[in-house]
């Protein structure tokens, strides 16, 4: 019969045992959470992935699904990589604006919603998070270093004025007040950092292109003519900038024929030919496109170009029958991918086959999905018209006076250069 071999650990007094054991899990419980936080960490530095905030926010969509952060494998923004047009709007209560339309002097009244009577305020809390990626917040101090030493300038139309007056009052607050300045022009606007030897600047051109609605504003669309074929007057102002952002889109939209024009206004009645609006606006785009391509110092100059802006007029797109366009709207769409009347896929369309074949990159800030769902996030009846506020009278006509293609500020347009200062 063999003889039973004793454990060494029989030896032992059951206290030393007991300790052992203990410190061995206590050590296996480091070790496992060591692990955990490198491989979170692995990921950030080799995908790379975004900082995880712990915090959930509170949310209001439809779905009122929690966020898992520990789950969410969205890596970090990277414009080659991740495309901002397919996500969500999310709401987050806890999150308030860089600035209000109080504290920001530099705000329009026409976008200046809340201090207009607007009694709601949920629209300026939700946020869009892209499916693939982590859009990056924006922060004032590193868009200023960003432009230390530069010139910033806004080329096009009201719309691109409201991101310009957003851009300005992101990053205006945490600058002393004797440290910047605003000149505001009819055509060319500026706001100075003298601290950062920096300007944020806007210029008046809504097609880009000339038109005899660059100076004195013609409100009859049948009586407008572009000249299709030249920027020149325009451009002598773009010279010199480091980072032009271009847009132009809602103004080709009246629905008519574009008188356009070759040669000299001199010409009037006899020079121009009625086109569509899509084929005008390829001719104008491409003339601008012309001048970009022929003249920007790609080692100096950084061009972008931020996509058509939606309006928002027929409520029946977003399936709100007994609406009146965008009046009253406090909640986002939340259909996937809704498209409605007041975004033109032809304009998208001319828009990728010229930016596509020119010579100097042209970076899109692609705002047009994004901002389809903000059917809540418009002027609507809290703005004014002719230089004076809305009556109440004309508030309670919102189909006739009801703003559907501008934006409370702050707002939508605040997102969109969230996405800007993601590609600077």
């Amino acid at each position: 019969m063999g003889t039973l071999i004793k454990s060494p650990l029989s030896k032992l007094p059951f206290s030393i045992i007991t300790i052992s054991i203990c410190a061995f899990a206590f050590i296996a419980l480091l070790y496992t959470e060591r692990i955990s936080f490198l491989s979170s960490t692995t990921i950030f530095t080799l995908s790379p992935c975004a900082k995880r905030s712990l915090a959930k926010p509170k949310d209001k969509s439809a779905d009122n699904d929690e966020v898992n952060y520990f789950a969410d494998d969205r890596f970090e923004f990277d414009p080659n990589e991740c495309s901002v047009t397919s996500g969500k709007w999310r709401f987050n209560s806890s999150i308030e604006p860089l600035y209000t339309d109080r504290s920001c002097p530099y705000l329009d009244r026409q976008v200046s919603c809340v201090k207009n009577g607007r009694p709601d305020s949920d629209y300026r809390h939700w946020e869009w998070q892209p499916d693939d990626c982590y859009l990056p917040r924006f922060d004032p101090k590193i868009a200023l270093e960003k432009l230390r030493g530069k010139r910033l300038m806004f080329v096009g139309d009201s719309l691109q004025r409201g991101q310009w007056q957003s851009f300005v009052c992101l990053v205006e607050f945490i600058i002393p007040a004797d440290q910047k300045s605003m000149r505001r022009g009819r055509v060319h606007s500026t706001f100075r950092a003298k601290e950062y030897n920096a300007t944020i600047e806007f210029y008046w051109a809504p097609f880009l292109v000339e038109s005899n609605s660059d100076l004195k504003i013609v409100g009859d669309p049948k009586q407008r003519i572009l000249k299709v074929d030249s920027v020149t007057k325009h451009a002598k102002q773009w010279l010199g900038v480091d980072i032009l952002v271009f847009n132009t889109y809602v103004w080709w939209m009246s629905g008519l024929k574009i008188k356009s024009l070759w040669g000299s206004f001199a010409n009037g009645e006899n020079g121009y030919e009625e086109l569509d609006a899509s084929v005008s606006y390829r001719i104008g785009l491409k003339t601008w496109a012309n001048w970009v391509d022929t003249t920007i110092d790609t080692n100096k100059t950084r061009v972008f170009f931020t996509t058509m802006s939606p309006t928002h007029q027929r409520s029946a797109d977003w399936n709100n029958k007994g609406g009146i366009k965008c009046y009253n709207e406090t909640k986002p769409v939340m259909k996937k991918r809704h498209w409605g009347t007041g975004s033109d896929k032809r304009i998208m369309k001319v828009v990728a086959d010229v930016v596509g074949k020119m010579k100097v990159p042209v970076s899109l800030i692609n705002i047009t999905q994004l901002s389809e769902y903000r059917i809540d996030a418009h002027a609507s009846v809290y703005t004014e018209t002719g230089g004076k506020l809305l009556t109440d009278e004309q508030k309670a006509d919102p189909l006739h006076n009801a703003d559907c293609i501008h934006w409370c500020l702050p707002g939508v347009p605040d997102t969109w250069n969230q996405i800007f200062f993601a590609h600077l």
